[in-house]
């Protein structure tokens, strides 16, 4: 089962629904949104096979324009994600999804073609899912930052950033 309370940290091996889930929930954002997007991927964790993970699908959709994700916000309230506005460099524009009150299920990050946030997501994913080594080292990393950080996601995805900087 997918969903983890806001603001944990609780890292799980790898399951094979995630990739079902993702495809699952691409289908309904490209029957509402799919005429306004240049792109949905599947990204984070849960897109890497074999790979531990927080149980959230993280889901990046690339837009031609800041004026298409005005478009697709109200879109996708309907669709039951909640807006939590623009992050910026630190995740384009977000929207979550929950099964139950403070359960996110789904990260969505909006951001536009051009911006260097899409480029990385793609790099980090795929440079995990062909690289064994890589793939193992950073299981490693996130168990020993689950243990330090369990009800700091902040610190956690703080603590993680160096080793993606050197992956990208």
């Amino acid at each position: 089962m997918i969903g983890l309370e806001r603001g944990t940290v609780r890292i799980v091996p790898s399951n094979d629904e995630w990739p079902a889930a993702y495809a699952q929930e691409r289908h309904c954002l490209c029957s509402r949104i799919g005429h306004l997007v240049l792109d949905i991927q599947h990204i984070g964790s849960t897109a890497v096979p074999g790979l531990a993970a927080k149980p959230i699908i993280d889901i990046a959709v690339a837009v031609a324009s800041p004026a298409d994700v005005q478009r697709c916000r109200p879109l996708l309230v309907e669709l039951g994600y909640l807006d939590r506005g623009d992050a910026g460099r630190e995740g384009g524009y977000v929207f979550v999804k929950e099964r139950a009150p403070e359960v996110r299920t789904h990260h969505l990050h909006m951001v536009t073609i051009d911006d260097p946030q899409w480029a990385n997501y793609l790099r980090f994913r795929d440079r995990l899912r062909v690289d064994v080594a890589l793939r193992t080292e950073y299981a490693s990393l996130k168990r020993t930052l689950q243990e330090r950080f369990a009800g700091d996601r902040q610190g956690y995805t703080e603590a993680k950033s160096a080793f993606i900087r050197r992956v990208l």
